[in-house]
Formats: structure tokens, sequence, C-alpha cells
């Protein structure tokens, strides 16, 4: 896959599909081979798509930084402006921006899920000429109140620890079962999650964005300022991200669309991929040339 350096990180990254761009932006921990490649295929028939690994994850640069501790990341979501992460979410969004400016693409349709969904908000809030429309997949503007994970799946990310490159699957199967909602298929997870830890495995870079999460404001504010068309997706039965965080963000955002599935939850299940690539090019049919 080739790769590109922007914003002092180098990037992987993989293009297929002709048509607009539209830029796929990962969520915590993930790699590109973590987007369904069914969804990544419908979409190449309608797009030029760009997927990549965000800095600390897969093939992209590994930042040199401690990981912080249980007791930092804490501290982070209690009392994010004393908190000095290595890097942050408005980082990550230049890193995309970067991207495409190396790519030569000035504008671009911006898709995001879970943090990708977060960086995708900065790169619109932050970069608006570049962002054609926007959609936000389960998600939350960074308000604390919405979007939290529900007691369970707080205790069982407290007792997960730090896998090892052996247990690793295991765990993330372990963990989408709380997760993934009634539809979630265990062995199209298996597949993308084998090819993911076959690739490359930085669980420090993990808690490293993790950080940068607990440490971002919240982007409320900023949302309201946007005026590109947008699109909002969410599970009704997500439990890491829960549906009031999908609310948080369409109420914030002028004019946006608010898309709930039910028996979804953090997982994009091939059961709806056809409409929700049909939703997403509907939300781009709404933006200007």
């Amino acid at each position: 896959m080739p790769r590109t350096q922007t914003n002092g990180v180098d990037i992987e990254y993989e293009v297929s599909g002709t048509g607009d761009p539209l830029l796929l932006v990962m969520g915590l921990g993930g790699q590109l081979t973590d987007w369904p490649t069914p969804f990544v295929q419908k979409l190449s028939e309608h797009f030029t798509v760009v997927r990549f690994d965000n800095r600390d994850s897969g093939l992209s640069t590994v930042v040199d930084a401690p990981a912080p501790s249980r007791w930092e990341l804490i501290k982070g979501n209690l009392w994010p402006s004393r908190v000095t992460p290595p890097y942050t979410l408005l980082d990550m969004a230049n890193d995309a921006r970067g991207l495409l400016d190396s790519l030569g693409i000035q504008r671009a349709h911006v898709v995001g899920m879970s943090m990708g969904g977060m960086i995708s908000q900065l790169m619109a809030c932050h970069h608006p000429s570049t962002t054609r429309s926007l959609c936000s997949i389960m998600s939350n503007t960074g308000d604390r109140r919405a979007g939290r994970p529900t007691a369970s799946v707080l205790a069982a990310l407290a007792r997960r620890g730090q896998p090892s490159r052996a247990d690793a699957l295991g765990v993330t199967l372990d963990l989408f079962r709380r997760i993934g909602g009634a539809d979630w298929d265990q062995n199209a997870q298996r597949q993308r999650s084998t090819v993911s830890l076959a690739r490359a495995y930085n669980p420090d870079g993990v808690l490293r964005q993790s950080q940068a999460i607990s440490a971002s404001p919240d982007r409320t504010g900023a949302l309201g300022q946007l005026t590109m068309p947008t699109l909002v997706v969410h599970g009704l039965d997500d439990t890491l991200v829960r549906p009031s965080g999908g609310i948080a963000t369409a109420n914030a955002v002028p004019g946006s669309r608010l898309l709930m599935y039910p028996r979804i939850g953090h997982d994009i299940p091939a059961t709806r991929h056809d409409e929700l690539v049909a939703a997403i090019r509907a939300n781009t049919a709404r933006s200007n040339p």
C-alpha cells in the first residue's frame, strides 16, 4: 500500500473506485482493514474512496511517547484542560487533511465512525472548505453528558487490560459481543480482526489515542457553525457510545439528518450496508459541487 508524510507523520493509505472523493476515517485502534470490505466495495461503485491508518494505528507512524497510565486517562476524562497528550484529535484531523492535500484532493466527502467521527467533525470545523459533506457514525460531540458507555461496558473495559497479541483476537470478539448489537456477525468480525492483527498490533497506540479523546474539549459550539450537509448515524443497540451521543451530534449541527437503526450496536453490519450507502449518497447529493 502507498504511504505519504504529512503533519510530521507517515500515513499508510489505500484508494479505490471512481467518482467524487470520499474519505473514510477509522475509530479507536482501528486500521483501514477494519472497514468491512463489502461496505467499501459498495461505496467504491460511486466514489473514489480513500482509507487510511490514523497515526498510532496499523502501518502509519507509531508515536514515540509513553503510553498513559489508567489514572492519566481518568484525569483526562475528568479535567481535559489539565492533560497534555502527545497529540490531540485535532492533530489527527490535520493528518487527514494533509493526506488529502498530498493526493491533490481539494474537497472530499468525509465519513468517520466512532473516534473517526470525532476526527471527521474536527475536519469539518477546522477545514470546512475541504469537507464537502460530513457523515458521523456512532460518535458523539465530546460533551461528557452524552454518548457515555454503559456501566457494564465500562467495567469490561477496565478488566480488559493490555492483551498480548496472541490473546487479542479473543479479547476483541468478547468486547464486540457486548457492543456489536443484535446484527453483529461474529464470523465477519473474526475475519477482519485476524487480518488486522496479522498486519499490525500497537496496544500502546490505543492508549495514546484514548488519551487524545479524553483530553479533547467539547465540540458542540463549533459544530453549531457548520453549514455543509451532515448525516448522523447511530445504532440503537450501541452500548459503547450510547445513542444519546448521536442525538447530541444531530442537535448540534444545523440542518443535519439523524438516522438511527434498531439491532445495530457499535458496528456496521452487512444487513445495513445498502441502506447506509444510499443514505451517504443522499447526503453527498445535497452538497455543492
